[in-house]
Protein backbone atom coordinates (compact mmCIF):
# COMPACT_ATOMS: atom_id res chain seq x y z
CA UNK A 1 0.00 0.00 0.00
CA UNK A 2 1.14 3.62 -0.59
CA UNK A 3 -0.05 7.01 -0.30
CA UNK A 4 0.68 9.27 -3.12
CA UNK A 5 0.75 12.89 -3.45
CA UNK A 6 0.22 14.25 -7.02
CA UNK A 7 1.02 18.16 -7.31
CA UNK A 8 0.14 20.30 -10.40
CA UNK A 9 2.19 23.37 -9.92
CA UNK A 10 1.43 27.35 -10.85
CA UNK A 11 1.83 30.41 -9.42
CA UNK A 12 -1.32 31.26 -8.45
CA UNK A 13 -3.32 27.95 -7.99
CA UNK A 14 -1.24 25.12 -7.23
CA UNK A 15 -3.51 21.59 -7.26
CA UNK A 16 -3.31 18.53 -4.88
CA UNK A 17 -4.11 15.24 -5.16
CA UNK A 18 -4.02 12.33 -2.95
CA UNK A 19 -4.71 8.68 -3.81
CA UNK A 20 -3.98 5.17 -2.31
CA UNK A 21 -2.76 2.77 -4.25
CA UNK A 22 -3.29 -1.03 -3.16
CA UNK A 23 -1.87 -3.32 -6.13
CA UNK A 24 -4.43 -2.46 -8.95
CA UNK A 25 -6.73 -0.43 -6.69
CA UNK A 26 -6.99 3.60 -6.42
CA UNK A 27 -8.79 5.03 -3.63
CA UNK A 28 -9.26 8.33 -3.52
CA UNK A 29 -8.42 9.90 -0.54
CA UNK A 30 -8.66 13.85 -1.49
CA UNK A 31 -7.85 16.58 -3.36
CA UNK A 32 -7.75 20.52 -3.74
CA UNK A 33 -6.14 23.54 -4.59
CA UNK A 34 -3.46 26.33 -2.99
CA UNK A 35 -4.75 29.71 -3.78
CA UNK A 36 -2.37 32.26 -3.29
CA UNK A 37 -3.59 35.57 -2.58
CA UNK A 38 -0.23 37.81 -2.07
CA UNK A 39 0.30 39.86 -5.31
CA UNK A 40 4.00 39.68 -5.29
CA UNK A 41 5.81 36.55 -5.95
CA UNK A 42 7.47 35.53 -2.86
CA UNK A 43 4.60 36.04 -0.64
CA UNK A 44 3.07 33.12 -3.20
CA UNK A 45 5.84 31.29 -3.07
CA UNK A 46 5.86 31.58 0.77
CA UNK A 47 2.18 30.55 0.61
CA UNK A 48 2.68 27.12 -1.68
CA UNK A 49 5.60 25.94 0.67
CA UNK A 50 2.84 26.19 3.58
CA UNK A 51 0.02 24.77 1.94
CA UNK A 52 1.92 21.43 -0.14
CA UNK A 53 3.24 21.17 3.92
CA UNK A 54 -0.25 21.17 5.39
CA UNK A 55 -1.24 18.59 2.58
CA UNK A 56 2.11 16.27 3.56
CA UNK A 57 1.02 16.66 7.69
CA UNK A 58 -2.88 16.21 6.94
CA UNK A 59 -2.31 12.97 4.39
CA UNK A 60 1.06 11.38 5.26
CA UNK A 61 1.96 10.32 1.98
CA UNK A 62 4.56 7.92 0.83
CA UNK A 63 5.31 9.27 -2.30
CA UNK A 64 5.24 12.59 -3.93
CA UNK A 65 4.80 13.48 -7.27
CA UNK A 66 5.09 16.29 -9.65
CA UNK A 67 3.89 17.82 -13.23
CA UNK A 68 7.74 18.62 -14.79
CA UNK A 69 8.12 22.46 -16.41
CA UNK A 70 7.00 22.92 -20.07
CA UNK A 71 8.54 25.35 -22.04
CA UNK A 72 5.74 28.05 -22.29
CA UNK A 73 6.09 30.66 -24.72
CA UNK A 74 6.25 33.50 -22.07
CA UNK A 75 9.44 32.59 -20.63
CA UNK A 76 8.49 34.97 -17.27
CA UNK A 77 5.23 32.49 -17.05
CA UNK A 78 7.62 29.41 -17.06
CA UNK A 79 10.12 31.09 -14.58
CA UNK A 80 7.60 31.59 -12.51
CA UNK A 81 6.21 28.07 -12.67
CA UNK A 82 9.55 26.45 -12.11
CA UNK A 83 9.78 28.89 -8.76
CA UNK A 84 6.60 27.25 -7.71
CA UNK A 85 7.25 24.05 -8.71
CA UNK A 86 10.75 24.44 -6.51
CA UNK A 87 8.63 25.64 -3.35
CA UNK A 88 6.35 22.23 -3.49
CA UNK A 89 9.65 19.86 -3.87
CA UNK A 90 11.35 21.60 -1.08
CA UNK A 91 8.09 20.77 1.25
CA UNK A 92 8.48 17.51 0.25
CA UNK A 93 11.88 17.06 0.47
CA UNK A 94 11.85 18.08 4.17
CA UNK A 95 9.69 15.82 4.89
CA UNK A 96 11.68 13.13 3.47
CA UNK A 97 9.06 11.90 0.61
CA UNK A 98 10.86 10.56 -2.49
CA UNK A 99 10.06 13.02 -5.53
CA UNK A 100 9.43 11.46 -9.04
CA UNK A 101 8.29 14.25 -11.50
CA UNK A 102 6.62 13.51 -14.90
CA UNK A 103 6.00 15.21 -18.46
CA UNK A 104 2.64 16.95 -18.93
CA UNK A 105 2.40 14.64 -22.04
CA UNK A 106 2.92 11.22 -20.30
CA UNK A 107 0.37 12.67 -17.77
CA UNK A 108 -2.41 13.17 -19.77
CA UNK A 109 -1.57 9.63 -21.89
CA UNK A 110 -1.82 7.60 -18.39
CA UNK A 111 -4.91 9.21 -17.70
CA UNK A 112 -6.99 10.08 -21.27
CA UNK A 113 -4.91 7.69 -23.54
CA UNK A 114 -3.90 10.25 -25.72
CA UNK A 115 -0.89 13.01 -24.41
CA UNK A 116 -2.70 15.75 -26.28
CA UNK A 117 -6.02 15.41 -24.52
CA UNK A 118 -7.36 18.59 -22.95
CA UNK A 119 -8.45 19.59 -19.15
CA UNK A 120 -12.09 18.46 -19.74
CA UNK A 121 -11.16 14.95 -20.73
CA UNK A 122 -8.60 14.82 -18.06
CA UNK A 123 -11.39 15.67 -15.33
CA UNK A 124 -13.91 13.39 -16.76
CA UNK A 125 -11.66 10.43 -16.66
CA UNK A 126 -10.10 11.44 -13.36
CA UNK A 127 -13.88 11.26 -12.26
CA UNK A 128 -14.79 7.32 -13.95
CA UNK A 129 -11.26 6.19 -12.88
CA UNK A 130 -11.75 7.03 -8.68
CA UNK A 131 -15.41 6.75 -9.48
CA UNK A 132 -15.91 10.59 -7.82
CA UNK A 133 -19.81 11.65 -7.94
CA UNK A 134 -18.55 14.83 -9.33
CA UNK A 135 -15.68 16.36 -11.72
CA UNK A 136 -13.14 18.03 -9.39
CA UNK A 137 -11.95 21.62 -9.89
CA UNK A 138 -9.69 21.36 -13.22
CA UNK A 139 -6.22 21.93 -10.64
CA UNK A 140 -7.13 19.29 -8.74
CA UNK A 141 -7.91 16.82 -11.30
CA UNK A 142 -4.30 17.17 -13.11
CA UNK A 143 -3.02 16.92 -9.51
CA UNK A 144 -4.95 13.37 -9.50
CA UNK A 145 -4.16 13.00 -13.01
CA UNK A 146 -0.05 13.55 -11.71
CA UNK A 147 -0.58 10.46 -8.58
CA UNK A 148 -2.67 8.34 -11.19
CA UNK A 149 0.34 8.63 -13.97
CA UNK A 150 3.11 7.97 -10.80
CA UNK A 151 0.68 4.72 -9.79
CA UNK A 152 0.39 3.33 -13.20
CA UNK A 153 4.55 3.73 -13.68
CA UNK A 154 5.12 2.22 -10.29
CA UNK A 155 3.24 -0.99 -11.14
CA UNK A 156 4.74 -1.07 -14.57
CA UNK A 157 8.18 -0.85 -12.89
CA UNK A 158 7.14 -3.50 -10.51
CA UNK A 159 5.94 -5.92 -12.95
CA UNK A 160 8.94 -5.21 -15.06
CA UNK A 161 11.47 -6.21 -12.07
CA UNK A 162 9.73 -8.72 -11.30
CA UNK A 163 9.99 -10.13 -14.83
CA UNK A 164 13.57 -9.37 -14.91
CA UNK A 165 14.05 -11.70 -11.87
CA UNK A 166 12.01 -14.39 -13.06
CA UNK A 167 13.84 -14.75 -16.50
CA UNK A 168 17.29 -14.76 -14.51
CA UNK A 169 16.07 -17.49 -12.59
CA UNK A 170 14.90 -19.09 -15.39
CA UNK A 171 18.42 -18.73 -17.35
CA UNK A 172 20.52 -19.99 -13.99
CA UNK A 173 18.31 -23.13 -12.80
Amino acid sequence: MSIILGIDPGSRVTGYGVVRQQGRILTYLGSGCIKTTEKALPGRLKQIYAGVSEVIMQFQPDVFAIEQVFMAKNADSALKLGQARGCAIVAAVNADLPVYEYAARLIKQAVVGTGGADKTQVQHMVQQMLKLPSKPQADAADALGVAICHANTNKTLVALAGQAIGSRRGRYR
